[in-house]
């Protein structure tokens, strides 16, 4: 099973990829399922049909929404944990530091039945680990989390469906013995 889990098209504001070359790039390739995981960013682009000013949450731009991310249930797997190794200047945070509060993220994810996604971009970041990194990975692993995706993060064709194999080796190093694809957000396991 070849599946890309992570997918942009020109409907996010940081990708100009068509939706329609997404899927005949994605058939040419050979990839078995893809997902489409676009981003509404408020303010960046225009909506089609938007006659004047763009609404947001709670009227402006950046405020929090009234209900914290642990009343929210309605996801299928939880992408991007520790995007900020990709952006961080100073270096990564310590996983020591970390650990309680990710202990209490993943926790809730198995409970919920939820899962991770592994993002295949910090090979084109050039990013020393894997994101999640293979700190969280163990640690996700160790607390019984087994439902894993994933996705290249592809905003363009020389994305798609890249450095998939190569993280089904990182993950089978790691002791994980399947990833998942989704049917009515429902898993379905593969063998890595």
């Amino acid at each position: 099973m070849r599946a890309d889990y992570h997918v942009h098209t020109e409907f996010s504001d940081d990708s100009d990829y068509a939706m329609e070359k997404v899927i005949q790039d994605s058939i040419a390739m050979g990839l078995d399922e893809i997902c489409f995981t676009d981003h509404v960013d408020y303010g960046i682009k225009k909506d089609w049909d938007e006659p004047g000013k763009m609404i947001y949450r709670k009227g402006s731009p950046g405020e929090p929404d009234e209900m914290p991310l642990a009343n929210y249930h309605n996801y299928s797997v939880l992408g991007h944990m520790d995007l900020i190794t990709r952006y961080d200047k100073t270096g990564t945070y310590s996983f020591k530091k970390l650990k309680p509060i990710l202990t209490k993220i993943l926790k809730t994810v198995i409970a919920d039945g939820k899962g991770i996604e592994v993002n295949t971009s910090s090979y084109r970041y050039g990013l020393s680990d894997l994101t999640p990194s293979r700190d969280i990975l163990k640690l996700y692993w160790e607390l019984g989390g087994h439902i894993l995706t994933i996705g290249s993060d592809s905003h363009k064709p020389e994305h798609l469906g890249t450095f998939i194999n190569e993280t089904k080796q990182e993950l089978k190093a790691l002791g994980f013995k399947k990833f998942c694809t989704f049917d009515k957000m429902q898993p379905i396991f593969h063998q890595l």
